[in-house]
């Protein structure tokens, strides 16, 4: 059966307009990171009718990553992230134009990486704050929008960083702090309202020095339904956009969500408190394993 772009995302009509449509054909997303989220931002936004992306990973697919992550399977073991999602998102739609990043993203290649971009989307690891913030600042430099779905607990923590905007550096204030400081902001900064933390159940698991921490597939699944409505709400020009300081946080286990409003991000008085908050519960843990 030959493919027909028109026909196979004909069922998104209605919701958008057949010009709107055609115009999310011509756009180009850049997502860096294609593992708890970032595959599963590709495949629905190729499914929701976008034409380009760049996408960047350097890692493979091993047995750890089969709890949450899209093309993680026994078929796809020891295979690169890039590559097997490509395949994955050109079986949805073999007319994509995608540009492969099979080292990542990195300082040398970020220009490349960002060119000719309209939207970055943001699937690198938790861990990886330093070169996140060379991504975000570029975004900045660029007036390229960047979103950020953290899957959190079990559900989602959104920032939306727009041209023109609060920059991610103002709201996160990480330069010059050490590397477990930097964690705690990174985490406070991501989700203020903090509604996944009263249902871990196993802290030990969360281990900031070593870069691990717990994760479940319906966060993951989450993150790529929230961020493809901003990714759209942004590129079409319409709908109401959370901005930072702003933030959206959706918690499926708790039945609830918050929009978060943090003028002056982590400088905010009540950032503060749960910085501190933050820092005293990770020294009881340290003193805890001690």
């Amino acid at each position: 059966m030959s493919f027909h772009y028109d026909e196979a995302f004909s069922r998104n009509l209605g919701w958008v307009t057949e010009a709107e449509q055609r115009f999310l054909r011509t756009r180009c997303v850049a997502i860096a990171g294609l593992g708890g989220v970032g595959g599963s931002h590709l495949l629905t936004l190729t499914r929701l009718g976008i034409g380009r992306f760049h996408i960047a990973d350097l890692d493979t697919f091993e047995l750890v990553n089969f709890n949450r992550q899209a093309g993680a399977s026994l078929s796809h073991l020891g295979r690169p992230k890039v590559e097997v999602l490509e395949e994955l998102a050109r079986d949805i739609d073999p007319q994509l134009e995608i540009r492969v990043f099979p080292q990542g993203v990195t300082r040398g290649n970020l220009g490349s990486f960002l060119e000719g971009v309209d939207l970055y989307l943001d699937g690198l690891d938790f861990f990886a704050l330093d070169i996140r913030r060379a991504v975000f600042a570029a975004c900045a430099e660029k007036g390229i929008p960047a979103v950020t779905a953290a899957p959190l607990g079990m559900g989602v923590a959104l920032l939306n960083f727009l041209p023109g905007g609060m920059t991610f550096e103002d709201y996160f204030r990480l330069e010059g702090r050490p590397e477990t400081e930097q964690y705690l902001r990174f985490l406070v900064g991501l989700s203020p309202a903090m509604l996944q933390a009263g249902y871990l159940v196993d802290p030990s698991r969360v281990d900031l020095s070593a870069g691990k921490g717990p994760s479940t597939p319906m966060a993951c699944d989450l993150c790529a339904g929230v961020a493809a409505t901003q990714v759209l709400k942004i590129l079409l020009k319409r709908g109401e956009v959370i901005t930072v300081p702003r933030g959206l946080h959706f918690d499926a286990y708790r039945n609830r969500m918050r929009v978060t409003w943090r003028p002056g991000g982590n400088r905010n008085p009540l950032q503060q408190l749960g910085l501190a908050i933050a820092r005293r519960r990770l020294d009881a843990r340290l003193r805890d394993r001690s």
